[in-house]
């Protein structure tokens, strides 16, 4: 029978935990959601020495105090007694601050290995740990590692092994003192004697004696929460929570003095690099000037392709037209499934390039400065510091950028960044803004890019601001964060991860885009005799019922439909619109658009997709984030009205400008 270990791998962010976890588990991983929650789950497996290692990825986490979603989930997993040992990743490189988790998980009682990664750039630096001896402070074992590089991990799948046949029971390595030790036994002894606390009574306490957990929370049984609350009667929570963070550092401290010795302290290149680039007054315009660069390189590196791939579907959809019997099928596959799915392929290179650079910038560690910064600025402007984080993310698509607010601890905060953080340009939008800078803008494309993606930054901020002070009124807080040092970026995971995001887009175009493509095909061609993707067809007729509420904006009812399907996917967008201009005899898709809509009109268009309601996957992600359909229902409303009148204002002066 083959034997099974379940473990947790946990660790602060930026110490390599994914990295370790895609290299423990290969393609042996599944990505779902932690029940009830839209929190990304991932698990994997691993054979080793004829066991079967099931690993669950637990989100990052600087400790397990439960205030946030994310905290939350990594507590509720432990507390569980699913993990049968906890692997916690380390960064070599800043042990203080990584091993006050380690604290918090031998409170929780748990079988704890220590993967001590990044090594290799502790061993660059000069660092000495004399790893025997670090391993029996604590009682932890430890293992060296680095997961980019594959090094130690058999050594770790060892000492997994090892720890879960272990029959020993772990120790806290804290102590916390004879007063507060006196009070943790009690509250324990209760928890205990009440069939309560789960899987870790001390936890459990400790969180109670801070204020973390409440008493009702801890146990339903009546007569215990009255014995809870007398002994906790009394304590001042903040003085207790104060003391038991002091406590926590002067341990780790102490077991660092005698096990290790840091490298040298002269300024390094990433010192030197850090004094410009997150420096007060160069920071934003570096920033700036590095993403004007991303979205110029994101246009003119792919433009060939572009341009190659065009051709080959234009050729695709004639040759198809003209080939395929009976006629009816023809057009469904030539000018609904061709045009409008091959109206979207075409800017899969604009897509694989942005996502290489913004991978290139991740790995190298830049983004995380651009947070710093950023972070700097909104704190000012009265936001949470946290909030840039999901507006980041939302560069590649908005619903895990919506899902990231679960690190914002302040409900109000994080309801704020949830209605901002869909104003970010995702990488759906990008093929219309490229398909009309190239056709209106071609001399400044890639200028008319970084605009559009500064603009979306501008009103998500703007939003968010206009929330905190009506409302949503809240105080704000700025947030603490690690600066990794500058890496030089893996080519093979750098193109992994390119691909895998790039990857989303093309089951969008055999999906969503595909079934809306031949949606708009069929109220194009109906009914039956009339001249396809004319005014007489259904589609015509949905056109022209909203197109007096788009004429202010320079909008025609063929961009009317396209909007309206666009509400499924922001890729639909392109895909109607291949397929109703596809519809203009003799002419091309970008020569009939250029035809068709002036220079303002598309200026008004591309803001308009910018701000307007988003796709249903990120309403369903608002939905289930705030578990309202009130503030859903208010993302939809507000993003309209915001995104007519700024579309209005663009086309009016754009009448006067061009």
């Amino acid at each position: 029978m083959v034997q099974e270990i379940n473990i947790a791998l946990i660790g602060n962010p930026n110490v390599g935990k994914t990295s370790l976890f895609n290299a423990l588990t290969g393609s042996r991983q599944h990505v779902g959601n932690w029940p009830g929650v839209t929190v990304e789950k991932k698990t994997g497996e691993r054979r080793h020495q004829g066991s079967t290692i099931k690993i669950t990825d637990l989100p990052g986490t600087y400790s397990l105090e439960a205030r946030s979603p994310d905290e939350k989930v990594a507590n509720a997993h432990i507390m569980s007694g699913h993990p049968d040992v906890v692997v916690q990743v380390v960064d070599s490189t800043n042990m203080e601050r990584n091993l006050y988790l380690t604290t918090q998980l031998l409170d929780m009682g748990q079988k704890v290995v220590l993967a001590l990664n990044m090594s290799d750039m502790a061993d660059a630096r000069g660092d000495r740990l004399d790893l025997k001896a670090f391993s029996k402070g604590w009682g932890v074992p430890a293992v060296r590692i680095s997961a980019t590089r594959g090094e130690g991990l058999e050594d770790l799948l060892d000492t997994i092994i090892s720890t879960f046949k272990d029959r020993s029971v772990p120790s806290p390595a804290v102590n916390f003192g004879a007063e507060i030790e006196g009070n943790i036994s009690e509250v324990e002894a209760m928890l205990r004697s009440g069939g309560a606390g789960g899987t870790s009574p001390r936890w459990t306490a400790i969180r109670l004696l801070e204020g973390i957990e409440k008493v009702e929370e801890a146990t339903a049984d009546a007569g215990l929460r009255a014995k809870l609350t007398a002994a906790l009667e009394g304590v001042d929570r903040d003085e207790v929570e104060m003391d038991l963070v002091d406590r926590r550092y002067v341990a780790i401290t102490s077991l660092l003095d005698r096990t290790y010795v840091r490298g040298s302290e002269k300024r390094s290149l990433s010192d030197a690099i850090d004094r410009v680039v997150t420096h007060k007054y160069l920071g934003l315009p570096i920033f700036l000037t590095m993403m004007w660069g991303l979205f110029e390189l994101t246009f003119t590196a792919a433009q060939p392709f572009v341009s190659a791939i065009g051709l080959g579907f234009e050729w695709l959809a004639a040759f198809v037209v003209e080939n395929v019997q009976p006629d009816w099928l023809a057009s469904m596959l030539g000018d609904g499934a061709i045009a409008g799915v091959g109206s979207v392929l075409v800017f899969l290179p604009n897509i694989l390039v942005m996502f290489l650079l913004i991978a290139l910038l991740e790995a190298s560690g830049y983004l995380s400065r651009a947070a710093f910064i950023m972070d700097r600025i909104m704190t000012k402007m009265g936001l949470h510091g946290k909030s840039f984080i999901p507006m980041l993310l939302g560069l590649g698509c908005n619903v895990p950028a919506i899902m990231a607010t679960r690190t914002i601890e302040d409900e109000k905060s994080r309801l704020i960044t949830i209605l901002s953080a869909p104003y970010i340009s995702c990488s759906a939008r990008l093929p219309v803004y490229v398909l009309l800078a190239g056709i209106f803008f071609p001399d400044n494309a890639g200028t008319a890019l970084f605009l559009l993606y500064l603009l979306g930054i501008v009103v998500a901020v703007g939003s968010a601001l206009l929330f905190r002070h009506t409302i949503l009124k809240s105080e704000t807080s700025p947030f603490i964060m690690e600066l990794p040092p500058y890496r030089l970026p893996r080519l093979k995971n750098t193109i992994l991860q390119m691909w895998d995001r790039g990857s989303m887009y093309l089951r969008k175009a055999g999906t969503f885009i595909l079934a809306g493509a031949i949606i708009v095909w069929l109220l194009a061609s109906l009914p039956w005799g009339v001249e396809y993707g004319s005014e007489e067809s259904l589609v015509g007729a949905i056109g022209h019922l909203i197109e007096p509420f788009l004429a202010p904006l320079g909008f025609d009812w063929r961009i009317g439909v396209a909007l309206v399907f666009g509400f499924i996917a922001k890729e639909i967008v392109v895909g109607s619109l291949g397929v109703l201009y596809g519809a203009v005899e003799g002419a091309g898709l970008e020569e009939a658009i250029a035809l068709s809509m002036s220079a303002p009109s598309a200026a008004a268009l591309m803001v308009f997709v910018l701000i307007y309601t988003p796709c249903v996957a990120a309403l369903a992600a608002i939905r289930k984030e705030t578990g309202s359909w009130k503030w859903t229902l208010f993302s939809v409303v507000y993003s309209l009205i915001l995104a007519y009148i700024a579309a209005f204002i663009v086309y009016q002066v754009g009448l006067l400008i061009w």
